[in-house]
């Protein structure tokens, strides 16, 4: 069934199956027997990407996926979704009109058959849905191609749709759930929440649809909405201020008095959501944020602040411990007084009450990590309390005035003073695939042979590149492709330099989307992503292509 098994970095498999129903089949025999050391399972429309924690276990478990037999997807014991639908979409008579029909004849074609959930991605809670077999009773194969419509995107995406929108594009049709950008046809509106955090207080998905899900949208006539998303609001945007405690109320160990561009609670992000859209977020450098915790004597997955580029301002309520690593900063304390002075990088220190430690401009690097002896409260989203820019799960970003909690007392010792990174340009080791036959071999040469500048247009989500200098100094050029057409939506992991039409590759970092729809010509190793989250644009990067096993350099 599996037709071809790519690597996807070192600890990542990208499985090819022929159909859409083979894609349902195969995953879900994964999420329902995953193989040792999995951790996630990404369908999409003709793959399916499996995560591994070591390459040991990516070995183990490619040799027992090559001779593996899927079953019949099933949709015995499935959930069954009823979504109530307004057919009032902006595109719904223009659309109508493309296809041939009537408004009449495609609202009673969406409404009048059942669609199975087939994957998440693109954002939490937005699953796409296939029709399912029109006598399909018993639950059987979804044979999603007997009732599908080959619906076109629009030609220039929206750049915000409502939330609850129902939309059509390609054989799939799907439910916004919260406002974002996008390029589907809209076709009517639903009162319905499809993200909604308060279902995991209540042990259940916060994702209203989910894959493997029978789904009916059942027409209702106009009338006014009542029904609203509090996960665009409070759910989504967890307060980062005092956790719920019995009484007493925990005090607050620190103050935010400025948190310069943007200050972030993370940790080592989410696992295990993948297949609702939900990224890993977590912290960008988690080689500072370990050596920061060890420094303050925390656990290694203690919560920490990210700061981007400087500027936090943050003063004691107590007396507190903190370590701060990553990028090169002065650190300047300033006490009651006025009398100012310098507290040390990558070694823990003391912070009196009343004292405030401020974060000046990084002479190299841009975010540093603030680790606080005892770790740092705050709720936590789907089993982490990283904020995640891209869905807006997880704490808001700090602003001025906030309050920050210790989360327990520490009962490590501190650590000893350890020294900084080696400078200069940096080079990044990735392996090839697994799109990489999309560039003739000269092309895929040529990302290596080149350097590689980093651009403003950077963030959280990914690192967009633009082309440097060959070895003899002379312009590089955009990389070209073989193929011309569009690939599906499949899995990516983080650290995928993901090669849209320009040639100049998106190197995607915590907060990437979970499936994208360029080609993937390699993906950076997970121990060089503590080095590309500090790179600062103008920074030049060599790619250096590593055997996946020994994580040297290749011929």
């Amino acid at each position: 069934m599996i037709s071809a098994i790519r690597e996807a970095g070192p600890r990542a498999l990208l499985l090819e199956l022929a159909t859409l129903d083979e894609v349902l089949a195969c995953h879900q025999q994964l999420t329902t027997a995953p193989l040792p050391g999995q951790v996630d399972a990404v369908a999409a429309a003709r793959t399916v990407l499996l995560r591994f924690t070591s390459r040991t276990a990516l070995r183990e478990a490619r040799q027992q996926l090559e001779g593996l037999d899927f079953r019949a997807f099933s949709a015995e014991g499935a959930r069954h979704v009823e979504l109530e639908v307004i057919y009032d979409g902006e595109d719904l008579q223009e659309l109508a009109a493309h296809l041939g029909t009537s408004t009449e004849a495609l609202i009673t074609w969406h409404s009048g058959q059942a669609w199975t959930g087939a994957f998440g991605g693109f954002a939490p809670g937005f699953t796409y849905c296939v029709p399912s077999h029109s006598d399909d009773a018993a639950g059987g194969s979804t044979d999603s191609g007997a009732a599908a419509l080959d619906v076109p995107r629009r030609s220039s995406p929206r750049k915000a749709v409502p939330a609850g929108a129902v939309a059509l594009a390609g054989e799939f049709s799907a439910v916004y759930p919260r406002v974002s950008p996008g390029g589907w046809q809209l076709i009517g509106h639903t009162p319905a929440v499809l993200w909604d955090l308060n279902r995991e207080a209540q042990e259940e998905s916060p994702a209203l649809v989910r894959p493997g899900d029978s789904v009916r949208y059942t027409p209702v006539q106009g009338r006014a909405v009542t029904t609203t998303s509090t996960s665009e609001t409070s759910s989504t945007s967890a307060d980062h201020s005092a956790p719920e405690a019995e009484s007493p109320a925990p005090e607050a160990v620190l103050s935010v008095v400025d948190p310069g561009l943007q200050t972030l609670i993370q940790d080592l992000g989410r696992v295990g959501f993948s297949d609702l859209g939900v990224s890993r977020a977590g912290v960008a450098d988690e080689a500072a944020m370990l050596q920061a915790n060890r420094l303050v004597g925390n656990e290694p997955h203690a919560a920490v602040l990210e700061s981007l580029h400087g500027g936090l301002s943050l003063r004691a309520e107590s007396t507190v411990v903190l370590a701060v690593c990553g990028a090169e900063v002065p650190l300047t304390v300033t006490g009651a007084s006025g009398a100012t002075r310098r507290a040390p990088l990558r070694s823990p220190f003391a912070l009196a009450s009343g004292e405030t430690l401020s974060l000046g401009a990084p002479k190299r690097g841009l975010r540093s990590v603030l680790a606080l002896r005892g770790g740092i409260a705050a709720p936590e989203v789907l089993g982490s309390v990283s904020s995640d820019t891209m869905s807006g799960l997880g704490p808001d970003p700090l602003t001025a005035g906030d309050q920050v909690f210790q989360a327990a007392l520490a009962t490590c010792a501190v650590g000893l003073p350890e020294t900084a990174p080696a400078a200069g340009t940096t080079a990044l080791r990735f392996t090839y695939g697994p799109r990489d036959d999309w560039f003739s071999p000269e092309e895929a040469h040529r990302l290596t042979s080149q350097s590689w500048t980093v651009t403003q247009a950077s963030n959280r989500i990914g690192i967009r590149l633009q082309v440097g200098e060959t070895s003899a100094g002379e312009p590089g050029r955009a990389l070209e492709r073989l193929e011309n057409g569009e690939l599906p939506s499949e899995g990516v992991v983080r650290g995928s330099l993901q090669m849209p039409p320009t040639g100049t590759p998106v190197l995607f970092l915590n907060d990437h989307p979970v499936t994208g729809g360029y080609p993937v010509i390699g993906v950076v190793i997970d121990e060089d992503l503590s080095a590309a989250a500090q790179l600062v644009p103008g920074d030049t990067i060599h790619l250096t292509p590593v055997d996946p096993d020994a994580l040297t350099p290749t011929p």
